[in-house]
């Protein structure tokens, strides 16, 4: 997967986390909310992987 879909696909991610523990919250479900903080943080995992993929390409592009 290249850079911009690691952070296309984290991005999707961490919204999509931040909104399931959202509506976890708003309905007392805790497993809900623990289900949005894992998406979100894989989310989180994704779009830094993006960003080193980014860091890394320029790295080697002024080489």
């Amino acid at each position: 997967m290249g850079s911009t879909a690691d952070k296309v696909s984290g991005k999707a991610n961490e919204l999509a986390g931040k909104a399931r523990q959202g509506i976890g919250k708003a309905v007392g479900n805790d497993e809900m909310q623990a289900k949005g903080m894992v998406q979100e943080a894989k989310g989180d995992a994704q779009l830094a992987k993006g960003q080193a993929k980014d860091a890394i390409k320029k790295v080697v592009d002024k080489a």
